[in-house]
């Protein structure tokens, strides 16, 4: 404890805290270590970012990270770090620092795009190879931040933002958290273009310097065009901006409770076998109609043959494309209980990663959604 208390103080707040832990599970509930986001609005001081149309995207980044910060710090469950909360310039690395240090459990990073055309649509960046010419633009123009900062080369190792090759590098650190990092991403990107009918641009791959000195999930996301008459108008507005940030925080809050549903375990009830190789285990039927539960084992660029060689001998495979990205899932069921034991398989089989992920209308959608909204058939 920060303050020096006496003894006696301390036997008492032991004992009620005992107590309270003995007469209820509330206790356990509110002691939970929270989920950690770090919010990272882009560019700041006398970097403004893109000045399409005459408007700054430093300051609309920041109103919409202060708006997701000031909901999420309302909610019990979040604990909330800003890289920057004012018009302050923050190198690259810091800002990733800021959110090893503070462990994160996510890193989210708003920005707005530009381009020389009427272009216009969101679009979510996870790290990655730049798949064409356009992804590695827009994470140049992002990572040439950089060329502001003092000592630069230092600080980055070298590290060019013109140069294709100087991106190859970047990648490796967060391909342990892809997978985590594209369900995110396609969290956003689907409630953007669902809820608030804005283009999607997709889910996308690109060598971010702030992604990279990242330790967590992370996502990139532009929230639109500000060099787009009607898009730049809107994103400027307080309307634009209410709705973007709602919207993404929904986005976290579907996320963090999916991974929640990810740990929930239903009662048995009708017992059913799951077996793959030598594992064969009984589990009871806990189904839901039109929805369909798969674990997601991998994701990246490279298109793979669904082949149990492939993937460290599971079978029942499949992938679904998103955009220039793969994602690959074991297993197929409405069986909930099912699904948590076939996970369990591939974890033993070396995916510890793993994680459960559900389809309704061959659309995905988080868990947490399809386990409210659809009543388990009995």
């Amino acid at each position: 404890m920060k303050k020096k208390i006496g003894y006696s103080i301390v036997l008492i707040t032991l004992i009620v805290v005992l107590s309270a832990f003995s007469f209820t599970n509330r206790s356990k509930i509110e002691n939970k270590e929270k989920f950690v986001v770090v919010l990272d609005a882009g560019h700041g001081g006398h970097d403004p970012g893109n000045r399409g149309n005459g408007y700054k995207e430093k300051d609309i980044a920041l109103k919409v990270v202060l708006a997701v910060g000031a909901a999420l710090e309302k909610d019990d469950r979040f604990k909330v770090v800003y890289t920057r909360k004012t018009d302050k310039f923050i190198e690259l690395h810091e800002r990733g620092k800021i959110a090893n240090k503070a462990k994160a459990d996510l890193f989210i990073s708003i920005h707005c795009n530009s381009h020389r055309s009427q272009a216009f649509g969101t679009e979510t960046f996870v790290l990655g190879l730049h798949a064409n010419d356009e992804n590695f633009n827009v994470a140049k123009k992002e990572n040439s931040v950089i060329l502001m900062e003092d000592n630069y080369e230092a600080n980055y190792d070298g590290f060019d933002p013109n140069s294709p090759e100087s991106i190859i590098g970047l990648t490796l650190m967060q391909e342990e958290y892809l997978e985590q990092s594209l369900t995110l991403a396609s969290y956003v990107q689907r409630r953007f273009s669902k809820r608030l009918k804005r283009k999607s641009r997709g889910v996308k791959q690109a060598g971010f310097v702030v992604l990279h000195q990242t330790y967590m999930p992370s996502v990139l996301i532009e929230l639109g065009f500000l060099t787009n008459n009607k898009e730049g108008k809107y994103l400027n507005s307080k309307k634009g901006q209410d709705e973007m940030s709602k919207s993404i925080i929904k986005s976290i809050v579907d996320y963090k409770e999916s991974l929640d549903a990810t740990y929930y375990v239903p009662e048995s009830k009708t017992p059913e076998t799951v077996a793959n190789d030598s594992i064969t285990k009984i589990v009871g039927e806990e189904l839901y109609d039109d929805i369909t539960f798969k674990v997601q084992i991998a994701a990246g660029s490279n298109d793979i043959v669904l082949e149990p060689k492939n993937f460290n001998g599971l079978d029942q495979l499949s992938k679904v494309q998103f955009g220039e990205i793969y994602k690959y899932y074991f297993g197929s069921t409405s069986n909930y209980n099912l699904i948590k034991e076939l996970r369990s398989v591939a974890v033993e089989k070396g995916y510890t990663s793993c994680f459960v992920v559900a389809f309704k209308d061959n659309e995905l959608i988080p868990l947490n959604e399809a386990l409210k909204t659809d009543t388990p058939s009995n």
